[in-house]
């Protein structure tokens, strides 16, 4: 009875190793694509429910690819790129935008893109006190006005937290209090969503 009730367990234990990362993985996907289906589909919908009389689940995430797919057609040339560029300055004028839009703007591009990486080198520092090691990531130079004022060079360092390796602190550090570690930046990011179990 005992070997079997082992077994039983053995199998249990396995299985949930295998199909819990997945089920992570797709309610994280499913979450992402409800919030985008909603930005379209309670507007189209409430139109075709008024005059059609049935709707459409999921329309709003079709709605929101072709849309993507859309303005990356047209602003993939010269004329699309002055149109949005002109579009953008207009946009940027309005209160509390000015202030959001480019920032939102530079982190979408340093984690799409390929040549400007967000994340440069996973770093050891000394944070939140000393003699207390946290894992991070160099993501740029500081700024000259923070040089300046503390009077030595500081580097921008993200110190993620666990689960979630896009939330977490920017620490401005010293130069020299930064240990550089010889692994990949996905090594890195899998540690810290691991909490330490997945090592590099």
């Amino acid at each position: 009875m005992k070997k079997i009730l082992g077994r039983i367990r053995h199998y249990f234990i396995t299985g949930l190793l295998v199909t819990l990362p997945i089920f992570l993985t797709l309610w994280v996907l499913f979450i992402i694509a409800r919030f985008i289906d909603s930005i379209w589909a309670r507007l189209i919908n409430f139109y075709l429910k008024k005059y059609i009389g049935f709707t459409i689940p999921g329309l709003g995430l079709i709605m929101s690819i072709l849309v993507v797919f859309l303005v990356g057609f047209l602003t993939a040339n010269f004329f699309g790129k002055k149109i949005f560029q002109m579009f953008e300055r207009w946009f940027t004028k309005f209160p509390f935008i000015r202030q959001i839009y480019p920032a939102a703007k530079q982190i979408v591009d340093s984690f799409i893109s390929r040549e400007k990486p967000s994340f440069k080198k996973v770093v050891l520092i000394e944070y939140p006190s000393k003699g207390l090691w946290s894992l991070g990531f160099l993501t740029n130079e500081s700024f000259e006005e923070a040089n300046r004022v503390s009077g030595t060079e500081l580097l921008h360092v993200f110190v993620a937290t666990t689960p979630s390796p896009l939330t977490g602190f920017l620490v401005l550090v010293p130069k020299s209090g930064v240990k550089l570690l010889d692994i990949p930046i996905e090594d890195g990011i899998k540690l810290i969503v691991s909490g330490g179990i997945v090592k590099p």
